[in-house]
């Protein structure tokens, strides 16, 4: 007998408690900024109780007014919130027993040794205690040599760690390459393709995929301000051709807001949406709490967590059980479980060190009112 999991519908925000005054505050600060300048484009979703209340999009899809504008659906880099995605594909190893959190990545990307290597964990890799660096010391002249992924990984199998694994946080992309690179080597599959066949398809999340998919970057929305761009930016900058369809794990994908708010709410179901279920209650659990209870530095599998003082893009006002994660092209997406309560904010451009995201975050928070 097949279980139904709650799926999101279109609904009044005065059915599940939300202000509709508030909410349109929270949205017309986005408005706001579009006309300013201060980016030119922006969508937002906001549910309750599998509820969508809020979902619209603001300005358009280049810096130009004669572009075609955004729509709620519209598609974003996602910069950053493709970790979460990523450590989403390793833990659906760890839910099918192929692989174990507290195994040494070097039982499965052998050349990862030497020094303390061998003391990294794979968990380490999604809650960022693995000594790795963010970047590469080479990301430049990677990027600027169009390198393939590999090149990535094998500098990340090479590169000094920054302290004895477990012992600290800090923020890492070079370990979520790692963690997609087991994927890989496990599952036999690219990430792209793992992510689409075993994540995306059977949840519907029909408009995301790590590097383009079967998008064109004219389809999606621009990065930045401006389309003048210096020779490197063009080369390898983030509305390049190779960067969009690298499908670097730790910034490469593309998606909207409706299809992160049908990941966000998976994870309030408990890994099933529909007639799906895809994660396991446990993994959920385990990527959604803190992992880090030895350091100051409270972190998921994968998701980021409120109750950081470290790193908080969610505002001020969720409770300290709301995961979610940032990045850097200016977008958030993040969950409060105590209130059930969903927010996606995408734009294209981070805004005072993430200001905007925390201040639009407050607003939608604020508008619950039972």
């Amino acid at each position: 007998m097949s279980t139904a999991y709650a799926k999101l519908q279109a609904g009044s925000a005065s059915d599940v408690g939300i202000s509709q005054e508030t909410l349109e505050h929270a949205a017309a600060i986005l408005e706001s900024e579009v006309q300013n300048g201060r980016i030119s484009a922006a969508s937002i979703l906001v549910a309750r109780d599998r509820t969508i209340v809020l979902s619209k999009g603001y300005g358009h899809l280049l810096p130009d007014k004669d572009s075609p504008a955004v729509e709620p659906d519209s598609v974003f880099l996602l910069a950053s919130i493709t970790k979460p995605v990523t450590a989403c594909a390793l833990m659906l190893l760890v839910d099918r027993g192929q692989v174990s959190l507290n195994d040494p990545v070097s039982q499965y990307v052998p050349e990862f040794q030497g020094g303390e290597r061998d003391k990294v964990r794979v968990r380490d890799l999604l809650s960022h205690t693995s000594g790795m660096p963010d970047m590469l010391p080479q990301n430049t002249d990677l990027r600027r040599a169009h390198a393939p992924l590999s090149e990535f990984v094998r500098g990340a199998t090479q590169t000094p760690l920054l302290y004895s694994p477990g012992t600290n946080f800090r923020y890492q992309s070079k370990g979520i390459l790692l963690a997609a690179e087991i994927v890989e080597r496990v599952s036999g599959k690219r990430l792209r393709d793992f992510e689409r066949q075993e994540i995306f398809e059977p949840l519907g999340m029909e408009n995301s995929a790590l590097g383009l998919g079967r998008f064109q970057i004219s389809e999606t929305v621009w990065c930045g301000l401006s389309t003048s761009e210096s020779e490197d930016q063009r080369r390898f900058g983030p509305n390049s051709r190779y960067w969009r369809n690298t499908g670097c794990p730790w910034g490469g994908m593309h998606s909207t807001a409706p299809d992160l708010a049908i990941l966000l709410q998976t994870m309030l179901n408990g890994g099933g949406y529909g007639d799906r279920r895809v994660f396991s209650v446990a993994g959920v659990k385990a990527m959604t709490t803190n992992q880090n209870k030895t350091l100051a530095a409270p972190w998921g599998l994968g998701w980021g967590l409120a109750d950081s003082k470290v790193w908080n893009f969610f505002g001020e006002l969720v409770s300290p059980a709301t995961f979610g994660h940032t990045g850097a092209t200016g977008t958030v997406a993040w969950a409060d479980p105590e209130r059930q309560l969903i927010c996606v904010i995408l734009t294209n451009q981070m805004v005072e060190g993430g200001s905007l995201l925390r201040r639009v975050s407050n607003a939608v928070s604020a508008s619950i009112v039972s």
